[in-house]
């Protein structure tokens, strides 16, 4: 097969278009042939070599790649036939594998797509999707409720929009750029502005007519988070999932004592209880992507240009999740 493989940490251009030997599936485990593999921000800093990070530094040479979509094609011993030939999706954990035409993994990680779903669209669902659902927890949405969203098309920022806006709320969404401001007024943002306009906050509460924001969630951080803190109400709440614009490598997030929360993983697991809280956040994303109320933006590249995927992620060129298609 063909895969993306790193021999050394460093810069995109490491990333290694080249064939390699066909993964075996083991006991319990099947090989899917890939259709569509996510590329997540985390991939672009242990690509680098980040250590102390919340995944573990990868052994070189390696295939990147935890999400990903196709059709399985061969079983491992004790995996029940039925499975053969299903389009499914998974995340493969702190497994890596995904950026390639062939992957494997445990049964129990399998999901079957929705029909209303693309390859590339289930992976979206699988990662992005489980994260936005665990976000949706901590806030409660409705006609009263003022939902500030930066970033807001994004992966995570497009699901959250739509969410919110289903629920009734009024969606206040933070775009950088002309296009980005588009696509989140297109997904029920009203209003949608450009935060890289100095003045944005002033827009926003002009065009609220003297509403105050009743939550912001904030996978952004730094200024554009005190900003939009600033929109807050009494009683307000900023939601906490993230700092990209500190950098995955560093920074830290922006919190006001009393209004800000931090719902990272743990706490969003913590939140959606159960034996299995992963999978239970990954259903409820793809049965809210198959009831067509959360359709999720994606930009896709060859598998052959992973390294261009990860400079246009790194350098916030990218629409929604990012998406290597073999």
């Amino acid at each position: 097969m063909y895969a993306i493989r790193l021999h050394a940490f460093g810069p995109a251009e490491n990333l290694v278009h080249e064939r390699t030997e066909d993964p075996e599936p083991g006991p319990g485990q099947v090989r899917i042939a890939v259709a569509a593999a996510g590329v997540h921000l985390l991939d672009t800093a242990l690509r680098e070599g980040m250590r102390g990070g919340p995944a573990p530094e990868p052994t070189l040479p390696t295939v990147p790649g935890r999400e990903v979509a196709g059709t399985v094609e061969s079983l491992g011993e004790g995996v029940a036939g039925l499975w053969l030939g299903r389009r499914v999706v998974a995340h493969l954990g702190f497994a890596p594998g995904g950026y390639a035409e062939l992957a494997v993994t445990d049964v129990e990680r399998l999901h079957d797509i929705p029909g209303n779903l693309d390859f590339a669209q289930a992976v979206a669902m699988i990662g992005t999707g489980r994260t936005a659902m665990g976000i949706v927890q901590f806030a409660e949405f409705g006609p009263s409720s003022v939902v500030v969203v930066p970033a807001a098309a994004g992966g995570i920022g497009t699901l959250l929009v739509q969410y919110a806006h289903h629920a009734g709320a009024t969606v206040v969404g933070l775009a950088g750029g002309p296009e980005k401001v588009a696509r989140a007024r297109a997904n029920g943002a009203d209003p949608a502005v450009d935060y890289t306009d100095p003045g944005w906050p002033e827009k926003v509460r002009a065009h609220l007519g003297g509403r105050a924001a009743t939550v912001v969630l904030d996978g952004v951080g730094g200024d554009i988070a005190r900003d939009a803190v600033g929109l807050l109400g009494p009683g307000g709440r900023h939601i906490v999932f993230g700092w990209s614009g500190e950098g995955i490598r560093g920074g830290s997030p922006y919190l006001v004592e009393g209004v800000s929360e931090q719902v990272l993983g743990p706490v969003m697991m913590r939140k959606a209880g159960g034996p299995d809280p992963v999978r239970t956040l990954e259903l409820r994303a793809l049965a809210e992507a198959a009831a067509g109320r959360l359709v999720p933006a994606v930009t896709r590249f060859p598998l052959a240009e992973a390294a261009s995927a990860h400079r246009a992620l790194e350098d916030r060129a990218t629409i929604g999740k990012v998406v290597l298609e073999p």
